[in-house]
């Protein structure tokens, strides 16, 4: 009985170091059962949301033609979403919101290191064929942007648009 314990532990144990050490671009997901919960930091384009106030989700295709559809999404100041990115394609790839600037840097840092480590509430790194989600609070107006940051994929034309309006008076 106490080598079961051990085996079940060691196996728990073992899935939990696999899963925060997933490489950022590899097919593990970033996300898993084991993972720590990530800490949620204000950005410009607003905050990591509780799956509890999701008020509607928004289903978002990925596919090899490096396109995202919608590649367009209006939402209130306030509102939480869920973004679930579904990947109808053969390769790796992510969605990752932000400022465009933003976006912009980051994917430069990434032609330069693919392999880089980064797991963020804001990103999600799908397999082909699977699905990640994004739970996401908008809590400021504005114009920001998504793309999916594998290196030539934005460039590509993998990239999209958020309109977060103000909240109504």
């Amino acid at each position: 009985m106490r080598t079961m314990h051990f085996i079940a532990a060691a196996t728990v144990w073992v899935l939990g170091v696999s899963a925060s050490a997933a490489p950022a671009h590899g097919d593990a997901a970033h996300h898993g059962a084991h993972a720590p919960a990530l800490k949620k930091v204000q950005k410009a384009w607003g905050i990591a949301g509780d799956a509890r106030a999701v008020v509607r989700t928004i289903r978002i295709r990925m596919t090899d033609d490096m396109r995202f559809t919608p590649d367009r999404i209006e939402v209130r100041e306030g509102e939480t979403l869920r973004l679930r990115a579904e990947n109808k394609g053969q390769v790796q790839h992510e969605i990752v919101i932000g400022t465009a600037h933003g976006l912009e840097q980051h994917a430069e840092m990434m032609q330069k290191n693919a392999a880089m480590e980064h797991g963020e509430p804001h990103m999600a790194h799908v397999s082909a064929g699977h699905k990640g989600d994004i739970v996401w609070t908008f809590n400021r107006p504005g114009s920001f942007a998504f793309a999916c940051l594998v290196p030539g994929h934005a460039q590509a034309g993998m990239i999209g648009s958020i309109t977060v309006l103000p909240r109504k008076r």
